[in-house]
């Protein structure tokens, strides 16, 4: 699983962003370990009072454990994870925080720990905490079978599209995805091989290449947010600016938005109402059963954790039931069998919790399971819109190429290879007879008789071993006579 921390202090601000549910859809407290408070927000607020004992302004490490999008993991393997990571920080026994998150059909786990040791009122040293991980992340793919991304094996063939929390919600106001927008400024510059030709890729996808205040060139989108290109497509600095040429060639990010505006805005604002209205018709419909879905699944869990919790009492009231009271308590006490009926029920009370979490997890994968299907309705929707969006900025921006009077550009998906003919091979010239090659020929023929015709008759095994029985050796048998 993708292991991301951070050390961090605020501790209000991260129990709220923990117990968020507008985002997700179900908000489960695994584990309160260390702490006196009960609740999360209490626990951070007493981790930030112990932090005040100190000059550690960055009392928290935070910890996201991602795991593989189509695997169904159990609670004892993110369980095993934090057993590592703490071994590997140096966190084992420090206070920590279990939340479990479920979000667009994911199931992931947050844990925070307190960096401060409270008996020496010291923070425990986080040093390169990302390494660490990284290593506890391949072990965790090798021990369960899972297929490791090709990010974690080399650094340099990462996922290009990820995006960091900045750029999620710079694109969470645009009302876009933002993996979407870097794979759009990515597949810009991969078709491109000058300034114009990035610029005109970039504008077919809804973006305008303007000059920054301190990023050089940046990407302006159709609702004004300004994009670092270099962020977005993992190019230096120098490599864009040989291709692209200078920043300072360029229009403002003020201008590129006036641009926007009073050029383009105007035509095309109709269609990219039409089409928002039509998509978030889409997306309200999806959004209703996406609310309806997770009400009904946290009424089933709800309905199942009170049928166990009902359960767990009534068992535990007949496990009680055993034990005699008076001098036949007294009497199973002295012989011993008190002794057997306290193993007995210990045994069947673990039986009884790994039978209540064997039975929630399974609910839990048939949950997650028709969540994903809703998930792949709600991307494919999602990916028709932004195609929609995309072909009317290109759209504009041949219009704008015909207003300047150049020929406009086709769409992709009707360009069209010309048929290449194939090359017309020449013909060889007649070659000669080769009468050195005729000799040759023949001379392996005449070896080839040769060696198929024995030079004398050989007599056979049983034959020479009959003869020499009788001792009838023959001067051949004996082979040549010694001279005298």
């Amino acid at each position: 699983m993708i292991l991301k921390g951070s050390q961090r202090g605020s501790a209000k601000q991260l129990g709220l962003h923990l117990l968020k549910t507008e985002e997700n859809e179900h908000v489960e407290l695994h584990e309160i370990r260390g702490f006196v408070a009960e609740d999360v927000i209490g626990a951070l607020r007493e981790a930030e009072a112990t932090a005040k004992g100190t000059k550690c302004s960055q009392y928290l490490f935070s910890v996201s454990l991602n795991p593989p999008e189509t695997e169904n993991v159990r609670v004892e393997t993110f369980e095993t994870a934090l057993s590592a990571i703490e071994e590997k920080n140096g966190l084992t026994g420090q206070p920590r925080i279990v939340i479990f998150h479920e979000k667009e059909g994911r199931r992931h786990c947050h844990a925070v720990w307190s960096r401060i040791d409270a008996e020496t009122m010291t923070a425990k040293p986080m040093s390169f905490y990302k390494n660490k991980l990284r290593e506890v992340s391949r072990q965790l793919y090798l021990e369960n079978g899972w297929q490791m991304p090709r990010g974690l094996i080399d650094p340099k063939d990462r996922d290009p599209r990820n995006f960091s929390l900045d750029e999620w919600q710079q694109a969470r106001r645009m009302g876009r995805h933002a993996g979407d927008l870097k794979e759009m400024i990515q597949e810009a510059w991969a078709t491109s091989d000058s300034g114009r030709t990035f610029a005109h890729a970039l504008e077919e996808r809804g973006l305008y290449l303007a000059k920054g205040d301190r990023r050089g060139h940046v990407a302006v989108t159709f609702e004004g947010e300004v994009i670092s290109i270099a962020r977005a497509t993992g190019i230096k600095a120098k490599d864009l600016k040989s291709r692209v040429g200078d920043p300072a060639d360029l229009r403002s990010v003020e201008d590129t938005r006036k641009r926007i505006g009073e050029d383009i805005l105007p035509r095309i604002k109709s269609h990219m109402d039409e089409a928002r209205t039509s998509a978030a018709a889409d997306k309200e419909l999806l959004e209703e059963r996406r609310l309806a879905m997770a009400r009904s699944h946290a009424h089933e869990r709800m309905k199942l954790d009170l049928g166990q919790k009902a359960r767990a009492e009534q068992e535990a009231r007949n496990r009680a039931e055993r034990f005699r009271k008076g001098f036949g308590g007294l009497w199973d006490r002295l012989s011993g069998q008190r002794a057997k009926l306290e193993k007995q029920n210990e045994i069947e009370a673990l039986w009884a919790l790994r039978r209540d979490q064997e039975q929630r997890q399974a609910m839990i994968a048939v949950q997650l399971q028709e969540r994903h299907a809703l998930q792949f309705e709600i991307r494919a929707m999602r990916s028709r819109h932004a195609q929609a969006l995309r072909d009317l900025h290109f759209d504009a921006a041949n219009y704008r190429l015909m207003k300047r009077g150049q020929e406009p550009r086709a769409m992709p998906s009707f360009e069209h290879a010309k048929p290449r003919t194939p090359p017309v091979q020449p013909q060889p010239a007649p070659r000669k007879p080769d009468v050195q090659k005729d000799i040759n020929a023949e001379r392996l023929d005449d070896l080839r008789a040769r060696s198929s015709t024995p030079s004398r008759p050989q007599d056979r095994t049983e034959e020479r071993l009959r003869r020499l029985r009788q001792n009838k050796r023959t001067s051949e048998d004996r082979g040549p006579e010694p001279e005298r």
